[in-house]
């Protein structure tokens, strides 16, 4: 099985309780109607320029927080590449990962190897959220990890001031914002509605104006799922080739149901 190319291990030592502490605090976003912005289009041109220059990307990710009422927390190699492209290893303390999930142009293949079960030519989208409780697809995944805005027509923008915008997208909802004379950045993207109930990305501890802190929340307040993700060990376009993202499933592995992986959680960890 094909893993991805790293430079080195780095465990990360952010717990669950921590984990506001190790990251940068995420930017309040205005509210209210605000006023009409003609700039809207080109405002967030500028804003997703470094992200719409990355094709592909890995990563290690340290995740905390909850998702479907349980506890989260674990550490995560990451790779992704354009359009639709994931490998996600999750990485246990001790022994075998927590599970293997890899996704390629509309079929994912779930590897839990600890349990000795599998999932092959699954639904991309249901499998992660079913694994993570976050409904995104790959390519989703891909915009989020790299601070990017959703693929859609910029519809209306509005402003706060000199240095806010808002700006639709479809049925979602990019801000983006400035300080004084430097760039604008996107600081959130709100996608409310669609499979299940939609999320919201929030982004800070930018580095080479792309995040390397990013909370996923649920938008409707439900606190279904409010995960923080802190990347490190970030490559930009590495060379990840087609048999990065394709699993082999070992003839000793027994079967999983979709239904089963909802039900178990595969990064869920009982706490007090």
């Amino acid at each position: 099985m094909k893993r991805l190319p790293r430079s080195g291990v780095v465990l990360l030592a952010c717990a669950a309780l921590l984990a506001a502490s190790c990251g940068g605090k995420f930017q309040p976003l205005p509210s209210g109607p605000g006023a009409p912005a003609a700039d809207a289009g080109a405002v967030l041109d500028e804003a997703v320029a470094a992200c719409r220059s990355v094709t592909s990307i890995s990563a290690e990710l340290s995740v905390s927080g909850s998702a479907a009422g349980q506890r989260l927390r674990g550490r995560v190699l990451a790779g992704l590449a354009a359009p639709a492209s994931v490998l996600l290893d999750a990485a246990a303390p001790f022994g075998a990962s927590l599970f293997i999930y890899a996704a390629r142009d509309g079929d994912a293949t779930l590897l839990l190897p600890r349990d000795r079960r599998a999932l092959a030519h699954g639904d991309p989208a249901a499998v992660l959220e079913a694994v993570t409780g976050v409904p995104l697809d790959a390519a989703d995944l891909r915009r989020v990890l790299t601070g990017c805005a959703p693929d859609a027509a910029v519809g209306a923008g509005r402003s706060f001031g000199s240095d806010w915008r808002a700006v639709a997208l479809g049925q979602g909802e990019a801000y983006v914002r400035r300080q004084g004379s430097s760039r604008w950045r996107l600081v959130a993207v709100i996608q409310p509605g669609g499979r299940g109930g939609g999320w919201r990305a929030d982004y800070g501890d930018f580095a080479g104006d792309l995040p390397r802190t990013i909370r996923l929340t649920s938008p409707d307040g439900s606190r279904r799922f409010d995960l923080r993700l802190l990347l490190s060990q970030v490559e930009i376009n590495p060379p990840l080739g087609a048999e990065v993202f394709t699993l082999q499933v070992p003839d000793t592995m027994a079967p999983i149901s979709i239904e089963e992986l909802r039900q178990s959680g595969p990064m869920a960890e009982a706490t007090p």
